[in-house]
């Protein structure tokens, strides 16, 4: 379908202001444009019960945490949320709209965070933090008002690369044990040439040259690529891990290795839900202030975590629910 109407008129305003994409600025001046694009996008902050900022020990010292925990007593069902930004712009401020309604809709307890970023430390250094901070909020789940059973991971965009990479970490150490993976538009694949990848040019909006601008800061090392853990795809073996949902936007250059990420992960035997949400554009996940999909997106995505971390119910998986297909947000 055409790109939806509110994504035109977004289209439009950038267009009309001159707005310079990120990859022809430097870095300092990309970070800043990227968090005031999202805090525009995103809308008035939500109000949670508690959001409390702290740290936790990384593996090249501390990691800065966010932790939102909505009215509840008790340990509490937990999401590790990791925020986009091709692992070069992002910070724990840039995922607090997202954190904030997800705590508040699913009702869990969201902690993002605060992982190196590049180019200053390159592959492997965000999915080492990553994956360290998830098992230390697990190994400390009494201190942190955590059910250590009812852990997931997820995040958007380079976010939903760490949290695919964290699965694997996770299985090949035997812990932290997860109860869910939600990927939002993720990368998956280094210089795959995907249809989406080739036919997304659009100079005002997110294209193949951002994406080879992101990976080009993240890795040393071409050959790094093709290291699962920067390239989940790759992956020989994507049996055993948690469930997951998949969102992907139509007008995306990811579009496709996300969609073919949750094909591999439902082949494997993973339960996996993938949502095409047509007309969207890559970032609307964070753009549910003036874009009705990113609500939807962040309604569903609440549901699908509540099913898996708040209600879960017995079934052929821990989730208690079949594997579906792929579909469109509409269905």
């Amino acid at each position: 379908m055409p790109l939806d109407p509110q994504v035109v008129a977004y289209r439009a305003q950038r267009a009309a202001a001159g707005t310079p994409q990120l990859y022809t600025q430097t870095l300092a001046e990309a970070r800043a444009a990227d968090l005031a694009a999202i805090r525009a996008g995103g809308g008035d902050a939500e109000p949670v019960h508690q959001v409390r900022d702290t740290s936790l020990p990384g593996p090249d010292g501390d990691l800065p945490i966010r932790i939102y925990r909505p009215a509840g007593d008790g340990p509490l069902p937990t999401l590790v949320y990791f925020f986009g930004g091709g692992w070069t712009l992002g910070s724990i401020d840039t995922a607090d709209g997202i954190c904030r309604r997800l705590a508040n809709l699913v009702p869990c307890q969201v902690i993002t965070v605060g992982y190196r970023l590049a180019p200053e430390h390159r592959f492997p250094a965000a999915v080492l933090d990553c994956h360290a901070a998830t098992a230390w909020i697990a190994a400390h789940a009494d201190a942190l008002g955590v059910d250590p059973d009812r852990i997931a991971v997820g995040g958007d965009s380079a976010g939903g690369n760490l949290a695919a990479a964290v699965t694997l970490l996770a299985r090949r150490d035997g812990t932290p044990p997860l109860a869910g993976q939600l990927l939002v538009y993720p990368n998956t694949n280094y210089r795959d040439e995907t249809d989406s990848m080739r036919t997304s040019d659009d100079p005002y909006l997110f294209n193949r040259t951002s994406v080879g601008w992101y990976w080009n800061h993240y890795l040393a090392d071409p050959a790094d690529g093709r290291n699962p853990l920067a390239s989940p795809l790759l992956a020989e073996d994507l049996g055993g891990l948690p469930p997951a949902l998949v969102i992907t936007a139509e007008y995306d250059p990811l579009r496709d290795e996300g969609e073919r990420y949750a094909h591999r992960l439902r082949e494997a035997g993973v339960p996996t839900e993938l949502t095409r949400y047509d007309g969207m554009i890559h970032g609307f996940f964070a753009m549910s202030g003036v874009l009705d999909g990113g609500r939807r997106a962040l309604d569903q995505a609440a549901g699908w975590l509540r099913d898996r971390l708040v209600h879960p119910a017995p079934g052929p998986d821990s989730a208690g629910r079949q594997p579906v297909g792929a579909r469109r947000a509409d269905d």
